[in-house]
């Protein structure tokens, strides 16, 4: 096995070499976010001294006249001892904080108990060999619920199946490849990663409507129909692009064993495994049923009957993070306690703490980035650029999907440098969202518009995590597999990924579906 904590030499050219150069002389995520605050307080000492300023769109002063918004210094007096004074509420108040928090609670009992390892290997090992790169590709786009263990898991797994079906495994790695992590905004159910974006747009949308609230499943309808677009995408291009160009591999050079990091395909789930993913479905309904009992049942806890119709269902869809964390609980425990790998309610306790442990540098990274939007929020910089920005995108007369299919292109790019998918839109909600507001777009539009691109480029740039451990699983099948061949391998996807989500943004934007519940393509200050 290839040793990941020397990175292999770089075989990439022209393009992808320039971007692997300067992508890897970026900093840390945490102190872009610093570097960020540098010039943000730098740019409020100049705004305040110019007198920049804009009217606010929907408040007016006591005369009724509209508010004047000005730039405000950060070395301003009131605004040093704020950053001082508020620092642990600034943290603890950052929106997208409670959410994953909760959300990762449950989700790692699911991952640490196994449930979703065995739910992805039985999946995927019973899948017709006919449909077996749609069922990698579906598996891979779910399996992004389970975080780390799609990669480490599916990945490798679809390899040996591959081969196993007398198929290329690197056809197999590079299809759950690309619907693990090409297709990482696509999905069936909503998880932790609209948990993690939408705490980040409902604090931009505040700053233009206050009492604008997320719900987690505001993109519940776009993301399932990006997995089934881009699920035959992503068929066409295994079966009559990548697979047909590979190399055939040597007999003999293949590494023999995969052992100690996945099951082979000739090992099915044990008794106990499969009583657990009985369990664990039935903990589901059961969870299900309890949401529509409280939403049905004796007082309705979850729907508001005194409030008018638009608003009827928002303790519902606020609902939801907690909802999600029971559900993966629950299913979790019902996995674990059937299969033995949990044997009382301390081992629970544990994935629990696990799982937070996890999310340390998420942490790290979080208290850079609520400094970061707190900041932007207090020197009235965003607000201003984003009523001054829509200002000139409303005299440019752009249709709304063009302008949201360039809004796509330029994620794209930047992922390409900044793989923190909670980084990037930290660094462009605080504009971007309250700029389509003004435009007539709806934050939940702006935060499906962003996950298309963040997702389509993941599968071609080094500075993805998990590009490397990637290389190693493709290095098991040929040796002389490089981090060149990884990338090109990838790169159709990408490119048909992203033509495919930028098509369905703008049919979506043309016939004015609703993302999700409650969840419109248009937004009114009404």
């Amino acid at each position: 096995m290839t040793d990941t904590s020397h990175p292999q030499p770089s075989e990439m050219t022209g393009v992808l070499a320039w971007i692997e150069r300067s992508g890897n002389r970026l900093p840390d995520p945490v102190f872009i976010f610093l570097y960020c605050i540098a010039g943000v307080v730098a740019i409020s000492v100049i705004a305040a001294l110019a007198g920049v300023s804009a009217l606010h769109p929907t408040q007016v002063d006591a005369a009724g006249n509209a508010l004047v918004v000005s730039a405000e210094s950060l070395l301003s007096a009131a605004n040093v001892q704020k950053l001082l004074v508020e620092m642990p509420a600034t943290f603890a108040g950052f929106h997208p904080l409670g959410y994953v928090l909760v959300v990762m609670l449950g989700a790692g009992v699911a991952e640490r108990s196994g449930l979703f390892a065995s739910a992805m290997s039985s999946a995927v090992s019973r899948a017709p060999s006919l449909l077996l790169t749609p069922a990698v590709a579906f598996i891979g786009m779910v399996g992004n619920l389970a975080a780390d263990a799609a990669y480490v898991v599916l990945i490798p797994l679809a390899g040996v199946i591959f081969a196993a079906a007398g198929r290329h495994p690197i056809a197999g790695i590079a299809a759950a490849f690309a619907g693990v992590s090409g297709g990482f905004s696509a999905n069936i159910l909503p998880g932790q990663l609209d948990a993690l974006l939408f705490g980040i747009t409902e604090a931009a949308a505040e700053t233009i409507l206050p009492t604008w609230d997320a719900n987690i499943a505001g993109n519940a309808y776009f993301i399932i129909a990006m997995t089934f677009v881009f699920l035959p995408v992503i068929w066409y291009v295994t079966d009559k692009i990548i697979e047909p160009h590979l190399a055939p591999i040597i007999p003999g050079e293949a590494e023999s064993s995969t052992a100690g990091i996945i099951k082979g395909p000739d090992t099915s789930l044990t008794q106990g495994e499969i009583q657990g993913l009985k369990r664990a479905g039935m903990a589901c309904l059961g969870i299900v049923a309890l949401w529509v009992f409280l939403c049905v049942g004796p007082g309705t806890p979850l729907i508001n009957e005194d409030a008018n119709p638009e608003a009827r269902l928002n303790p519902l869809y606020q609902s939801l993070v907690a909802g999600f964390f029971i559900l993966f609980l629950a299913a979790g425990w019902a996995y674990g306690s059937a299969s033995g790998s949990i044997n009382n309610h301390r081992d629970v306790v544990r994935m629990m703490s696990e799982s937070m442990s996890d999310l340390s540098y998420y942490l790290v990274l979080a208290f850079a980035a609520a400094h970061f939007v707190a900041m932007f929020n207090w020197s009235n910089l965003g607000l201003i650029f984003a009523i001054k920005g829509a200002a000139v995108l409303e005299g440019s007369s752009l249709p709304d999907s063009i302008l949201l299919a360039l809004i796509i292109l330029f994620g794209a790019s930047i992922n390409l440098f900044i793989g923190s998918a909670s980084a990037k839109w930290a660094l462009l909600a605080p504009v971007l969202v309250p700029m389509l507001m003004l435009l007539g777009l709806s934050p939940e539009m702006s935060t499906a518009a962003y996950r298309v691109g963040d997702g389509a480029t993941n599968i071609i740039t080094p500075l993805m995590p998990y590009f490397p451990l990637i290389l190693v699983f493709c290095q098991r099948w040929q040796k002389e597999f490089g981090l060149g061949s990884l990338a090109a391998t990838m790169l159709p996807y990408s490119i048909l990924l992203l033509i495919a989500g930028i098509a369905i943004t703008m049919v979506w934007v043309i016939l004015g579906l609703p993302l999700g519940p409650g969840a419109p393509v248009e937004f009114s200050m009404q």
